[in-house]
């Protein structure tokens, strides 16, 4: 056997949360045949690369539990702005958005542009043809499922015909390979949908072992009661809960997250099987339409609220809706409804600061918590500096500077953890047999350098990320590899085009 790369001297964090041990790792193909201790003399066969890992930590790749990085994976397939961060792997189908079943909506900055492509599968091979640079596995979008089958007319409830027609989409995404069923009941159309539709559909996804990921339906005033629907969904659907960037949101919230994972804490005593995502940013981001009542305007929310991509007003990008109704002598309300009802208005994203710094430490302090960039892929404009830095900070500033988690438990959180609530199928650690996801980084200097004036700034102190065995990144500079590729849940082989039986491997 010809080993690819050898990676020596590797401080390595194997992703279980145990210390770091002084190793030497190999790699044949996609895989890792080997992992010893540093000058191990079973290793040496024949080497291609060596690679000298002193002095860095090396971990399984990461993976972004909430990304909305559908379509990126096509538009954008080097991926740079996930890659850099040591980001190997991408779910995809959040806050019940996804790329399939494909629904032609141009005003969408969250599903799919291209709709020649319909179901998983389909999806699945667009992806193969540009050979991604991360792996992605796949949700299935309430809100896509239910445009799809209900069109325009949303602000109802489904037929007994159309929830038939909903469940099928959902059936085939996760016998194509979908590791669950997700919602955004803050959004449009999932807003108009019953606590009972939700389980209904959900129990569609049930017996798969999919989990249930939800953009629960408020994460203001009335958070407490969200997350209960959300612990309901799970009760009786019999299936796994994933609360999706778990926050409380507005000054008069500020603390609730204590109480909300209490409920969390109970629900889970009580047999439930419940864990959470958060970003670590105290500012949100998102489709600016879909947050404000224009016949009743949150001033509050519009006076802590910044433009971060604006089609029709390309000028306004960067400024806060404060600043531009002082310079423009207008009020907030009407600036704020010009962006909305302007051409292309719908495609303005927003960032809104509205997160209390206590909140966010409070969130990655517990057991159950992983780590979600919730990044909108919209490169022109200032998009949230979480699209290119959520990992890097999260290990800088929370775990290094603040000393919330120690470094092995942060590595599992963004490791293993992930993998096995989402079905990645070896992968999460680094173990012989284990796909070749694999990050390199300088602890003492790793850092996130992207900010809400210059977002699109890629971290420092990452030196190595390899994707199924090819090296993608190294020592700053992106090698052009795209050796990604889209996965199925719980099964080693990957979601390929005309593939129509889901896997049943077992997790690792």
């Amino acid at each position: 056997m010809t080993i690819e790369y050898y990676l020596r001297n590797a401080s390595l964090l194997d992703g279980t949360g145990s210390p770091a041990r002084e190793m030497d790792i190999a790699v044949s193909g996609d895989q890792i045949v080997g992992v010893e201790p540093a000058g191990s003399p079973s290793l040496r066969a024949p080497v291609a690369t060596d690679i000298d890992c002193g002095g860095f930590t090396v971990t399984p790749g990461f993976v972004d539990v909430h990304s909305h990085d559908d379509e990126a994976l096509v538009d954008h397939p080097g991926m740079e702005f996930k890659i850099a961060q040591g980001c190997t792997t991408v779910v995809i189908g959040n806050c019940g958005f996804s790329a399939a079943p494909s629904v032609s909506d141009p005003d969408s900055i969250t599903t799919a542009k291209d709709t020649s492509g319909g179901s998983l599968s389909e999806f699945a091979a667009r992806v193969d043809q540009v050979r991604p640079a991360t792996n992605a596995m796949a949700l299935v979008g309430h809100n896509t499922v239910r445009q799809a089958v209900m069109g325009d007319e949303q602000n109802r409830p489904p037929t007994e015909s159309e929830l038939a027609q909903m469940a099928q989409l959902i059936r085939e995404a996760m016998v194509d390979g979908a590791c669950g069923f997700s919602t955004g009941l803050v959004y449009e159309p999932g807003r108009y949908s019953s606590t009972e539709e939700v389980i209904h559909l959900a129990q569609v996804a049930a017996p798969f072992g999919g989990l249930y990921a939800s953009h629960i339906r408020n994460e203001a005033d009335d958070l407490l009661s969200a997350v209960r629907e959300a612990i309901e969904v799970g009760r009786q659907a019999v299936m796994p809960v994933q609360i999706s960037h778990h926050k409380a949101a507005g000054v008069a919230n500020w603390g609730k997250v204590a109480d909300s994972l209490a409920l969390v804490d109970k629900a889970n005593a009580n047999g439930s099987d419940i864990t959470l995502d958060v970003y670590p940013y105290t500012a949100g981001s998102g489709p600016m339409h879909e947050y404000f009542d224009l016949n009743n305007v949150d001033r509050e929310l519009a006076e802590v609220t910044r433009i971060a991509t604006c089609p029709a007003f390309r000028h306004y990008e960067g400024l806060m809706l404060t600043d531009i109704a002082a310079a423009e002598g207008r009020d907030i309300a009407e600036v704020l409804s010009g962006i909305v009802t302007a051409p292309l208005g719908k495609q303005t994203v927003c960032i809104q600061f509205h997160i209390d710094e206590a909140d966010v430490e409070t969130n990655i302090c517990h057991d159950d918590m992983m780590i979600g960039s919730d990044g909108l892929p919209e490169l022109d404009g200032k998009p949230h500096p979480r699209l290119f830095g959520t990992f890097p900070r999260f290990l800088a500033h929370y775990v290094r500077d603040r000393g919330l988690l120690d470094l092995p438990e942060a590595i599992r959180r963004i490791t293993s953890l992930p993998s096995q609530r989402f079905g990645l199928v070896r992968r999460g650690l680094v173990a012989e047999g284990h796909f070749a996801d694999l990050v390199a980084f300088d602890y003492e200097r790793i850092q996130d350098l992207a900010t809400y004036d210059h977002p699109k700034q890629e971290p420092a102190g990452m030196n190595l990320v390899m994707v199924n065995g090819q090296v993608t990144y190294q020592r700053g500079a992106h090698t052009g590899a795209r050796g990604g590729r889209m996965l199925r849940y719980r099964s080693p082989e990957p979601l390929a085009a005309g593939v129509t039986k889901r896997g049943q491997g077992t997790l690792a």
